[in-house]
């Protein structure tokens, strides 16, 4: 075994209690054998698994030190390893301090918590998720703390949680990362499980503890959040000062030092009692590309210097995720009333919304058949098996709400094909609400692209019992999850107010078949329109119109996003015609693609398409302005129909063709050169 000195920390400790060290590099057990069976210490989740799958083997393929260490590799689901360390009692109070070295193969991942209470299971003080090179330290149902960590190498992670002051801060090879205010301060157990496409190493495993004492008058940093993660985001930066002394704080500064200037908060008045603390924000800040470090110190305490220095200064290093230009990234969640986990999907919905607004597009698509939001074509398509569940551009399977971080921000550097704006005009009287989608190409597509237009709604509530929200997280024995720990279970109606909600996803979960020519050019411009009488109980300010672009794949290439007076000030642009009304799909009528050509044209234009019953066509060739340049009605067609209208007296320029079968409308821009 390897005795690891523990480095000097970050804050006063009075070693005047035992210390309980563990240490283990794994080069005591037998090449290849399970861990379990030969260790008091190590055992698995369900207690009786050691020596069987879910315990975990040694191996020589990779070392930290010495030759052996332990390797973690999933299944498509994750597991079936699950080991658990145990601490050997509950720490409640004083410094713990974990360490161990990872290895994390390229493009994998990698997952171990904390347990807070002394049952398995029973409470998360800590989750963390390594992926593709980015490290999440998660408590309480959000993210505490984001960095990065090398990828096919070994690094030295450090966890330490002062359970005294709920500080807990991270460092990697020895570099201080972060720290933040930790709502579960109880630790008992160590969990290594490899979560969906894991491979990982650990090394070197050793935990210590320390008793702490207060000093008379300290104020510590904690928590700086720069309150955003993407480059050109305008954020409020914010600090969290916490009396980690035994004085009452009445007054402090706090500095904030990024990307070449400064920001001061000059704080008096203040109240702070011993252990307390309370939340500094900046004035707005523009986070910048690339690498920059942030700083916040805490100085001049109750109009002097404060006993211990070396906790006064909190810091962060900062690299945006810079997006792709005009992408907005969906995240459409399966929720359902009757689901006790899904208040964790509402609190990270509402997260992403508030973090990521200008990037973001959330869904909340209901389920269940007594939860009176459901819309059950958009329930259908999204058919998730379990709950809550969440997909984020719908690509691969269902993920849990709490992970789609990793792949949102994936997702948001991918170019799109079109940048999206969405317009509008609304009829308050008849409550028409007529959408344009207008896509503005950038690279080169075709028809197997598909529009899609969702409305969504906030603050709906209810009184009778399906608006009553199921609460699996009542009570805190499931921890912390944005204030439901607090509430009954279920949540009653009249305190339940639900946002993100999918009322109409139209003309179709998939898409308008007929949004966009065969050949799309980059550089051009194409707008798709669709009409919705919007029902009386819909709260028109409290709506968003999402218009998605859908590739050939399924997934949703692009979105765009607006409320409805954004989407009126926006404008509405003619374009093709994808319907009219709630629930109206694509034309009945018509069994090939409607086809017409050329375009741009100059002397005559051709249509074409296949009609599966006798149908009453119109033609009708429309100006910019609304005007009606020429109208034609033909007698019955059926089956292959040729329509030549003759453009010859058609001044240049860019027309609408709608065409009318029926009662229902095919709508096509046409340019005359």
């Amino acid at each position: 075994m390897k005795k690891i000195i523990l480095a000097a920390l970050a804050l006063t400790i009075m070693n005047n209690g035992q210390a309980q060290i563990f240490t283990d590099d794994f080069e005591g057990y037998a090449l290849g054998s399970y861990i379990g069976p030969q260790s008091s210490s190590w055992r698995t989740w369900s207690a009786t698994g050691e020596g069987t799958s879910e315990d975990v083997q040694t191996t020589n393929v990779q070392a930290s030190s010495g030759t052996q260490s332990i390797y973690f590799q999933s299944t498509s689901t994750g597991g079936p390893q699950d080991v658990v360390l145990d601490f050997g009692q509950m720490y409640s109070s004083g410094i713990f301090t974990y360490q161990s070295d990872f290895f994390v193969n390229s493009g994998k991942t990698a997952y171990f918590n904390f347990q807070g209470n002394n049952t398995i299971g029973g409470l998360y003080a800590l989750d963390v998720y390594m992926d593709n090179g980015s490290v999440s330290f998660q408590s309480g149902g959000q993210v505490q703390l984001s960095t990065a960590y090398p990828q096919n190498t070994w690094f030295t992670l450090k966890v330490e949680c002062n359970l005294t002051t709920k500080i807990w801060s991270v460092s990697i090879d020895g570099v201080s990362v972060g720290n933040w205010i930790n709502s579960v301060n109880t630790v008992r157990y160590l969990d290594l499980y490899p979560i969906s496409n894991s491979q990982f190493f650990v090394d070197d495993v050793s935990f210590d503890h320390s008793n702490y004492t207060l000093s008379t008058l300290n104020a510590a940093a904690a928590g700086l959040n720069m309150g955003g993660q993407i480059a050109s985001q305008n954020t409020t930066p914010s600090v969290v000062i916490v009396n980690a002394g035994s004085t009452v704080i009445t007054s402090f500064d706090v500095s904030l030092v990024y990307n070449g200037s400064t920001y001061t908060e000059n704080i008096t008045g203040a109240n702070l009692a011993s252990l307390a603390s309370t939340t500094i924000n900046f004035s707005t800040v523009v986070l910048a590309a690339g690498t920059n470090t942030a700083t916040a110190t805490v100085s001049n305490v109750n109009g002097t210097t404060d006993d211990v220095a070396s906790d006064n200064v909190s810091q962060i290093i900062l690299n945006p995720i810079v997006p792709a230009a005009g992408k907005m990234v969906v995240g459409e969640e399966g929720t359902g009333t009757w689901c006790g986990w899904c208040p964790r999907g509402a609190v990270f919905m509402d997260r992403f919304e508030k973090d990521y607004d200008q990037f973001w597009a959330g869904i909340a698509v209901h389920n269940g058949t007594n939860d009176p939001m459901v819309y059950g074509p958009y329930d259908s398509g999204m058919n998730f098996s379990s709950f809550p569940s969440s997909k984020v551009d719908r690509v691969g399977v269902g993920i849990d709400p709490s992970t789609m971080g990793t792949p949102f921000f994936n997702r948001l550097q991918i170019a799109p094909t079109a940048w999206i704006e969405v317009g509008a005009t609304f009829d308050p009287v008849t409550r028409e609400l007529k959408v344009s989608g207008n896509f503005d190409f950038q690279s080169a597509a075709s028809n197997q692209y598909k529009a899609a237009f969702v409305i969504t709604e906030d603050g709906l509530s209810g009184t009778t019992s399906g608006w009553a929200q199921s609460n699996y997280y009542s009570g805190g024995a499931n921890g912390v999850m944005g204030g439901y720990e607090l509430l009954s279970n279920p949540v009653p109606a009249a305190q339940m107010v639900y946002d993100h909600v999918a009322r109409t996803i139209v003309p179709s979960f998939g898409g308008f078949a007929g949004s966009f020519p065969a050949t799309v050019s980059a550089g051009t411009s194409h707008a798709v329109n669709r009409t919705i009488y919007l029902p009386g109980n819909w709260n028109v300010d409290s709506l968003h119109i999402i218009v998605m672009l859908i590739a050939p794949n399924g997934q949703i290439d692009n979105a765009g996003k607006a409320t409805v007076s954004e989407a009126i000030t926006n404008g509405y642009v003619v374009g093709v015609d994808a319907g009219s009304n709630l629930g109206v799909t694509e034309i009945k009528q018509i069994d090939a693609t409607f086809e017409m050509y050329p375009n741009p044209a100059t002397t005559n234009v051709a249509m074409t398409f296949n009609l599966k019953e006798n149908s009453d066509v119109n033609l009708r060739v429309i100006d910019m302005s609304g005007k009606i340049i020429a109208s034609r009605d033909y007698s019955s067609m059926i089956g292959a129909s040729h329509i030549n209208f003759n453009s010859s007296n058609l001044n240049s320029g860019v027309y609408m063709v709608e065409v009318t079968i029926n009662d229902e409308k095919i709508t096509r821009r046409l340019v005359i050169q």
